[in-house]
């Protein structure tokens, strides 16, 4: 069965769609260089999953993972994926692109150890990209992104426009590239807001093949 984006229905149909991991993805427009001023692009396609608990953090060591140190922080996985730590007993797991570490996890599920609980992610999960993106979060978030040291790979929990959202703030090729993630619920509403703001400041949605560089 498909899977289907949170924001699906909000993407333009004429523009070029991929299955990607079971899900229609939006993959290229006639607008993506417009990402070079402020892209969106809908990163839900890519599998994660979830886990929490007092034993959390040591079953995922037992699986071979890294787990970052410290609460709101992350550190990257094989194939460009992450595990981000989202405050002390919590952890969201996100493949990349040819990642597959995700399902793996989910399969023991059924046998976790006690104190380990899953946590299906279900989220809209978006990347800002190009030099207006400080612009944008200046306008839908009170949090302070350029204070941050990003070499500490910081996990930020704070509220976007009215949504609670996870951020993790970064860079790509030189210009600022921001992964976001919401409950899905919440998606359109935080799309159809943040499109309408990038649009404003000359920039819009892009496809994944912009984002990833992708042929």
């Amino acid at each position: 069965m498909m899977r289907a984006s949170p924001v699906q229905d909000c993407l333009s149909p004429s523009a070029t769609w991929r299955d990607i991991n079971g899900m229609s993805t939006l993959w290229s427009t006639p607008d993506d260089l417009q990402g070079d001023t402020l892209g969106l692009c809908d990163r839900s396609f890519l599998t994660r999953w979830g886990v929490k608990g007092a034993g959390a953090a040591a079953w995922l060591v037992s699986q071979g993972l890294p787990v970052p140190q410290h609460p709101n922080q992350w550190c990257t996985l094989p194939s460009d994926g992450l595990i981000a730590r989202l405050g002390t007993t919590e952890f969201l797991i996100e493949d990349g692109w040819e990642g597959a570490i995700a399902p793996q996890l989910a399969q023991h599920m059924a046998k976790l150890p006690p104190k380990v609980y899953p946590v299906l992610r279900q989220d809209l999960a978006i990347a800002l990209t190009g030099r207006a993106v400080p612009d944008l979060l200046r306008q839908t978030c009170s949090v302070n992104f350029p204070a941050l040291d990003l070499t500490e790979q910081p996990v930020v929990l704070t509220s976007m426009i009215g949504v609670s959202v996870v951020v993790i703030p970064g860079d790509r090729a030189g210009q600022p590239f921001y992964r976001i993630w919401c409950d899905g619920t919440f998606g359109v509403y935080l799309w159809q807001t943040l499109v309408t703001i990038a649009q404003d400041l000359g920039g819009g949605p892009v496809g994944a093949a912009y984002l990833y560089d992708l042929e």
